[in-house]
Parts: C-alpha cells; structure tokens; sequence
C-alpha cells in the first residue's frame, strides 16, 4: 500500500445518477460507468484531500439499476473501479436515501474484500444501509440530507486518510463512525468501579457515556389470523404517496408527518384523472399512469366478485415512507391503526414501494 506522503494516492468515487449529475429518478436505471476525474460531489473531496490524494475517478450507477440487479451490478462496479488502480474507494455519502445507502454500503465492501483497499461511505443513522453493513465497513453518521455534505465528507475524508496511512483508528464516539463491533480494552478501574462512577454521575446530574449501549427494540405481536377470508372486509394502506392530483393535504413527497384518507376508485372511473404519485424515492410515472400498480384496487373487486374476498373497503389511507423518520413511522402506523379499528375492518394489505 502507497504511503502518504509518497506517491499521490489514486481515489475512486462512487455516486448514484442523481449525484453524478445524470438525472433524478427518471433516470435511476442508468447502467454503471466511469467518468475521469471528480464528478459532482466528488470536486469537494478533491479539495478535502488536496495534496494527500487525487480522485482520478467517479463510478456512477443508477439506484435502481443496482438494487435490481445487485450481484451482476457488483462485479461490473468492482471491475471499472479495479480498473482505475486505486489505493482508496469513497462512496457517497448517502444521507438517508435508502437504495443509495445500500449500494454504498455493497460497493465499500466488495472494495475492501476484493481488492484489500481502504473504503469509507457516509449515512444518516436510520438508512438501512447502515444496519445492512456497518459491521463490515466504516459508515461515517451522516445528516439527513444533502445541507451536511461538506461536514460529512470532510469526516470521510478524514477518516479515510488515516486508514490510508495504517493509523490506528480511535474509537467510533471519537472518530464519528458507527461502532462496528465490540473489543476488548484495558481499563484503569475494574468493571464495578466504573459502573458506580456512572451511576454517581447520573444521580448527581452530571455527564457520562455508557460502554454498552443496546438498541431499545418495540414490543410488537402478531395479530390473529383471519379465519375466513370469504368473510372478511379488507382495506389498503399505502406508503406510496398516492393523492388526490393537486395534493390538496400537502402529503409530503419526502420525510413526511402527514396520511389521509381517500375514498377508493369504483371499476367504471379512471383513477389516473383523479389521483397522482407525488413520492421522492422512484420513478412514479408508471404509478401515476395507473394507480392500480401500487394500490390493487382492480384485483380486489375481481377477488370480490368471486367470493375469495367478503369486501374492499370504501376507502383506503396513504402517506409516504420515502426518508421517512423511524419516530414518524410508528406514530403515523399507530394512528392508521387506530383508525383502521374504528372502521371495522378485518384485514389490512399494505403496499409498499
């Protein structure tokens, strides 16, 4: 491996289309290829790692074109990357765009175990990318959007070039990575001691850190299994974003706090006249041309029809998942579910993106 201080470093960059100045969602299935030098984002790297390191490359990939063909998508990203001889991958970073994390996450991976080079990426903490690979990789915790992308990079970049230079990396409290695994350390104080100094400093108001900290997971149950679907009066909840067209509730199309309640469209209307897709995280043209895509209005009442279902109900309820926050998420889900209990419903088909 280069030295720093040596040779100039070589620095791939991955992005996905948007941050390749491709296109937005219209154009998520491009196929992947390399541009020379830095693209987008990757100019503020350039002058982050100024003379430690030359970004040579940018590989860019379609969200959709990766997730939708994850393992064929790996091998030909690895390969044009390989291709640029580099001695340290970025990737991103991704915020809380979810198909972006994950494609971040795969491609820092496949670097590291494939051509046994540093790689670093960047997510906000409630991407799944992160739960999917951090304790494979280094994921620096990243904002939420795109307004951190000057702090996020710089702490890439940062911490990229010191496992470029083989330096020992401190811990994640320290060097804003999310913990990857647990090791061992040498104390000064035993366990006991530790732990009553903590305590102490809780109960007299001042600060202190936990060495373990455990994810607070929800209870959740199971709900009973309908005995006769025949019987039952089904409703449909979507995560989608599909509105009224003209959005007259402002269901926002990212990171939303708001659902509403539609009534469902009869066999005879055309729903593409009434509603409309307003979601940030694909490509909605095909949902908006007909809404039965992502809400199977038109196979229900067919099921209805033949007995397989007792009824569709009038209405069905709809917000948006894209970036959604996790505390948003379950107090809106608990609220539609309150609601779905008033309306006496039996069954709940929730369709997602």
């Amino acid at each position: 491996m280069k030295k720093i201080g040596e040779v100039r470093p070589r620095v791939v960059h991955y992005v996905n289309q948007f941050f390749g100045q491709i296109g937005g969602e219209e154009k998520a299935h491009t196929p992947p290829e390399a541009r020379t030098g830095p693209v987008g984002p990757g100019l503020l790297l350039q002058r982050l790692l100024g003379d430690a390191g030359d970004v040579v490359a940018t590989v860019i990939c379609g969200d959709d074109y990766f997730v939708g063909r994850e393992e064929e998508v790996e091998r030909q990203v690895l390969d044009l990357i390989a291709a640029q001889r580099p001695d340290l991958v970025l990737a991103g970073p991704a915020f809380n765009a979810g198909r972006y994390g994950i494609a971040c996450g795969a491609v820092c991976r496949d670097v590291m175990e494939g051509l046994g080079i540093p790689a670093v990426t960047g997510m906000f903490r409630e991407n799944p990318g992160v739960e999917l690979y951090r304790r494979e990789i280094y994921i620096v915790e990243a904002a939420a959007s795109a307004i951190g992308m000057k702090e996020t990079m710089s702490r890439m970049a940062a911490l990229a070039l010191k496992l470029l230079g083989e330096e020992t990396i401190g811990p994640a409290s320290v060097e804003g990575y999310f913990p990857r695994a647990r090791r061992n350390v040498f104390a000064e104080k035993d366990g006991a001691q530790r732990v009553l100094d903590m305590l102490l400093a809780k109960l007299s108001g001042r600060p202190y850190a936990t060495e373990v900290s455990n994810p607070a997971a929800p209870d959740s149950h199971s709900a009973r299994p309908i005995a006769d679907m025949s019987k039952a009066t089904v409703a449909l909840v979507t995560e989608g974003a599909l509105v009224p067209r003209g959005n007259p509730d402002l269901i926002e199309g990212s990171r939303c706090t708001k659902f509403n309640r539609y009534e469902v469209w009869s066999e005879m209307d055309r729903p593409a006249l009434s509603f409309e897709c307003i979601h940030r995280g694909f490509d909605v043209a095909l949902v908006s041309e007909d809404p039965n895509r992502l809400l199977p209005i038109d196979v229900l009442r067919a099921m209805e029809t033949e007995g397989r279902v007792g009824g569709l109900a009038p209405f069905f309820y709809s917000t948006c998942g894209c970036g959604m926050y996790i505390s948003e998420a379950r107090r809106i889900g608990s609220e539609i579910a309150h609601a779905l209990k008033r309306d006496s419903v039996d069954g709940v088909i929730l369709s997602a993106t």
